[in-house]
């Protein structure tokens, strides 16, 4: 597809809105944007391609609009970078390499999985932390379970942030405001890694990135401002609420 008429301009446009609006405040804002390139014509490989490096940017807003909750999170990123990007790269390199029948059979049950755990994450913290006035750093559990979320983000990324979530959640004692900041992080290394792979592979449909990228951009801020407005328990059921419905849009 060459170019996008007027109408489906303004629909891709709005898509990256809706993308990045989603991704800022929980993750899975894939399952907006992505089927829509899907409805418009574009083959399923262009179309995942093409959605990873156009909502990249809503990524970056999103990051920006943690700002304050990401302070004093360097050493994390650092901590964590190394193994988001060795799993978002291998996740891209299994999506151009390999038959997807198979993982999209199972990331409807990941992305469920995800969420489960991270509405049981109040409770598996208490019980993993005992009586303990301070919890610990579970280090394996946090790099085994980036590294795993990083792949799937990198294959396909819907959810990711679901997932991020829930693992940073039960591997570091901290708040959920600053959870999402570090797990916004995250989530623009593994997609940043993985749009510069489909870059370098070609394939893409250069109109339609650069719009899911200037409104990713709006999208993006404006979510990430809107997770800090609301609760902590109203934000933790709008993320459960997100993997459930991310993961039933997956199977039907």
């Amino acid at each position: 597809m060459a170019s996008l008429s007027p109408s489906h301009t303004v629909l891709v446009f709005l898509a990256g809105i809706g993308a990045g609006f989603v991704n800022g405040v929980a993750g899975g804002g894939s399952l907006i944007s992505f089927p829509v390139l899907l409805a418009l014509g574009y083959p399923a490989l262009t179309a995942n391609v093409t959605n990873t490096v156009g909502i990249w940017p809503g990524y970056v807003a999103s990051s920006a609009g943690f700002r304050n909750e990401i302070t004093g999170q360097r050493g994390q990123l650092v901590r964590l970078s190394p193994v988001s990007i060795a799993g978002g790269v291998a996740g891209a390199v299994l999506l151009l390499t390999t038959p997807s029948a198979l993982f999209t059979q199972l990331a409807p049950w990941l992305i469920l999985g995800a969420a489960a755990l991270f509405a049981a994450q109040p409770f598996l913290r208490r019980a993993l932390d005992g009586a303990s006035s301070t919890p610990p750093d579970r280090p394996v559990l946090l790099m085994a379970g980036t590294f795993g979320a990083s792949v799937y983000g990198g294959y396909f990324g819907a959810g990711l942030g679901v997932m991020l979530m829930a693992i940073l959640g039960l591997s570091l004692p901290d708040s959920l405001a600053r959870t999402s900041g570090l797990r916004s992080l995250v989530s623009m290394v593994v997609n940043g890694v993985a749009a510069a792979v489909f870059l370098i592979h070609g394939g893409l449909a250069a109109e339609a990135v650069g719009l899911l990228a200037v409104g990713s951009l709006f999208g993006g801020w404006i979510g990430a401002r809107a997770a800090l407005a609301v609760p902590a328990s109203v934000l933790r059921a709008f993320v459960i609420l997100v993997g459930i419905g991310t993961a039933a849009r997956l199977l039907l």
